[in-house]
C-alpha cells in the first residue's frame, strides 16, 4: 500500500518552530528488587541516579499463591495472530500449544495461496527443532493435533482487512476471543517509509478489523521498552499518549512541536517523488528517519514507529481490552523449550560474535552502565499470564507490561563482557577455511570501553591494524581490504548499538512482577517469568552462546 493512501496521509506540513528548555525536574519512580517494590524519588547528580535502598514488601496485590487461572482462560480460547513465523511468535505459539488447552490458533501468514501458507507453518514451526518437544507429547497424533489446531490463514498485515480473503476474515471475526499482533520490521535503520507501512500503519488496520470481531476479550500488542526513548531515570509502565516526543531536554512547558504521524506519513510520501533512484530513496528514507527519530527524542526509526504504533492504538481502541508487552533485548531461550534457541543474528549476538572471533577489541560505552537482556522464554510466559489474568477483568483499559531485568536482576557491561572473555578465551571462534585465517583466538583480549566514537575508532583501528596484520606495508592486498572492512564494520556496529552502551535509563517491570506475585505455584514453575533466578554467567557461557553457535552461526563457523 502506497503511504500516501494511508488513513494518516494529510498534507500539507507545517514548519517546525524553535525550542528551548533549560529546566530539570526531579523523577518520581516505582522500583522493584527482587520482588520488592517501593515508591521513592530519584534525582540525577552528575549523570548518577540515586535510589532508596530502603525497600518494602508490594501492597494491594492479590493474595499470593491463589492463581491467575492459565489454563481454565485459555480452555477452548481461538487466538488470531500476526508475526507467528518471527522470533517471538514462533516460541509463543508453541508453549500455547504446548501448556494450555487452546481452541484454535489461527495465523496470518504472507504466502500467495493457502498451499502456500500450509508449506510456510510446516516448514518454520511444525517440522522445526522448536517444536520437537510438542511432537513428542502428541506422538503419533501430532499432526492431526496440528491440522485441527494451527490454522494458517493467506494474509497481509499491510493492507486493509489483513489481505485476507473473505472466508478467513468471517471465520477469524466470528470465532477469535483473543487477537496478538507481533509482526512487525525490528531493524534499528529501515527506511522510514517501510517501518511507517508496517510498524504503524499495520496496527492501525488490525484494530479496525478487532472492532469487527464479535467474542474478542482482548487484543495484545507487542512493543519493545524503549519506545521511552531518551528519557532517564526509572521508566514507568505508563501508555504512550498521541503526540508526545520523548526529548530528555524539553520540559512540559516546552513550546517544542508535537509528534503528528499524519504529517510524519505525509513527509514520507512527498520525500518519495523527489528520489532519482531506489539507491537515492533508499539512502534518502534511512537518513530522514534517523533524523526525524533524533528531533523528537528516539534513537533510532525503529523506536520511533514502535511508539507511534502504541499511540495509535491507544488512541483509536475504543472499548477493546488491550495489553502492551514491552520487552527490552529480546535473547534466546532460557529454559523452554529450546534451550539457547534464537532466530538470527539481532541485538547482542553481533557483537558477541565479532568479540568472539578477535575483532572488537573496544566498546563504546561505560563498564558501570547496565544491560538490560531478557530470554525469550521469559516473555512469551509474561504474555501468556497477562492476557489470563485481564482477559477475566473484561475492563475497557490498557495496560503495560515492561519485561526487563535492569532493575530486579541488574547486569553490568563489564560483567557481560568478563563472562565472553572467560567463555571465548578457551572456546573462540574462527572464520571458515574460505576466507584468509587469521589467528584471532590468539587475541581474544579483554575489552576495552570508550564514552567518546572518535577514541573509540581510533584505538579500534590501531587495534585491528595491528591484529590481522592489514595495516602494514607489507600485507597483500587482499589482508588490507579486509582489515578496513572489519575496522568499518566495528564502528558501524559500535555507533548503532552506542544508544545501550550509554543508556541512562532502568526499566520498572512492576506489573511483571505483580503477575509473579499472583501466580500460583503451579503457574509459576509452568509459566516461569521470575527474572530474580537468571544466572548470567551460566545464562551466556552455557544457555546463550552455545545456542548462537548451534542455530545461528551453524555453518558459517568451526570451532577449535
Amino acid at each position: 500500500m502506497l503511504l500516501s493512501k494511508s488513513p494518516f496521509f494529510c498534507p500539507p506540513i507545517r514548519e517546525l518552530s524553535n525550542f528551548s528548555c533549560h529546566e530539570k525536574s526531579r523523577v518520581q519512580f516505582l522500583v522493584n528488587n527482587k520482588n520488592n517494590i517501593n515508591i521513592t524519588k530519584a534525582a540525577f547528580n552528575n549523570g548518577n541516579l540515586a535510589i532508596s535502598s530502603n525497600l518494602e514488601a508490594p501492597v494491594g496485590l492479590i493474595e499470593s499463591g491463589k492463581g491467575i487461572g492459565i489454563l481454565q482462560f485459555f480452555q477452548g480460547k481461538n487466538i488470531f495472530i500476526t508475526g507467528g513465523t518471527g522470533l517471538l511468535g514462533k516460541v509463543l505459539v508453541e508453549k500455547i500449544l504446548r501448556s494450555t488447552p487452546v481452541g484454535k490458533i489461527y495465523v496470518l501468514v504472507k504466502a500467495d495461496d493457502r498451499e502456500g501458507a500450509v508449506d510456510r507453518i510446516a516448514k518454520e514451526l511444525v517440522s522445526s527443532e522448536l517444536f520437537r518437544y510438542l511432537e513428542e507429547k502428541h506422538g503419533n497424533y501430532y499432526q492431526e493435533f496440528i491440522r485441527e489446531t494451527l490454522i494458517p490463514v493467506v494474509g497481509n498485515i499491510c493492507e486493509p482487512n489483513l489481505g485476507m480473503d473473505s472466508d478467513s476474515a468471517h471465520a477469524i471475526i466470528e470465532n477469535v476471543n483473543v487477537i496478538i499482533q507481533s509482526a512487525a520490521i525490528t531493524t534499528l535503520n529501515e527506511r522510514y517509509d517501510v517501518l511507517l507501512e508496517t510498524n504503524v500503519t499495520s496496527p492501525q488496520h488490525l484494530m479496525s478489523f478487532a472492532k469487527t470481531c464479535k467474542d474478542l476479550e482482548l487484543l495484545v500488542h507487542i512493543s519493545t521498552a524503549y519506545v521511552n526513548g531518551e528519557k532517564e531515570g526509572i521508566i514507568l509502565e505508563k501508555p504512550l499518549i498521541m503526540g508526545e516526543n520523548r526529548r530528555n531536554d524539553i520540559c512540559e512547558t516546552s513550546q517544542f512541536p508535537r509528534l503528528n504521524i499524519a504529517d510524519e506519513v505525509n513527509m514520507v510520501a512527498l520525500s518519495s517523488r523527489t528520489a532519482s533512484s531506489n539507491y537515492d530513496m533508499t539512502k534518502d528514507m534511512k537518513r530522514l528517519g534517523m533524523e526525524r527519530a533524533n528531533l523528537y527524542g528516539w534513537y533510532n526509526t525503529y523506536h520511533l514507529t514502535k511508539a507511534m504504533a502504541e499511540m495509535v492504538i491507544n488512541e483509536r481502541r475504543g472499548d477493546i481490552m488491550v495489553v502492551v508487552i514491552r520487552p527490552t533485548v529480546i535473547e534466546s531461550c532460557y529454559k523452554e523449550p529450546v534451550p539457547g534457541w534464537i532466530q538470527g543474528n539481532r541485538m547482542f549476538d553481533p557483537v558477541i560474535v565479532s568479540y568472539g572471533k578477535g575483532q572488537l577489541p573496544a566498546f563504546l560505552g561505560k563498564p558501570d552502565s547496565l544491560m538490560d537482556v531478557i530470554p525469550l522464554d521469559i516473555v512469551v510466559n509474561a504474555t501468556i499470564a497477562a492476557i489470563a489474568k485481564h482477559g477475566y477483568m473484561q475492563k475497557s483499559e490498557l495496560n503495560v507490561y515492561q519485561i526487563a531485568s535492569s532493575v530486579t536482576n541488574p547486569l553490568r557491561y563489564s560483567e557481560f563482557f568478563e563472562y565472553l572473555y572467560e567463555y571465548f578465551s578457551s572456546e573462540p571462534l574462527i572464520e571458515s577455511e574460505s576466507l584468509i585465517r587469521v589467528n584471532y583466538y590468539d587475541y581474544i583480549e579483554k575489552i576495552k570501553y570508550f564514552d567518546n566514537f572518535n577514541d573509540f575508532s581510533k584505538y579500534t583501528r590501531e587495534e585491528i591494524s595491528r591484529r590481522v596484520g592489514g595495516g602494514n606495508a607489507v600485507a597483500t592486498k587482499k589482508a588490507q581490504m579486509q582489515c578496513r572492512a572489519k575496522i568499518m564494520y566495528a564502528e558501524h556496529l559500535c555507533k548503532m548499538y552506542e544508544f545501550l552502551g550509554l543508556f541512562k535509563a532502568r526499566f520498572d517491570a512492576g506489573n511483571t512482577q505483580k503477575l509473579l506475585y499472583e501466580m500460583s505455584k503451579e503457574e509459576q514453575i509452568n509459566f516461569d517469568l521470575d527474572v530474580t533466578k537468571i544466572e548470567w554467567r551460566k545464562y551466556f557461557q552455557e544457555v546463550h552462546i552455545p545456542g548462537l553457535r548451534k542455530h545461528v552461526l551453524n555453518e558459517r563457523i568451526i570451532y577449535v
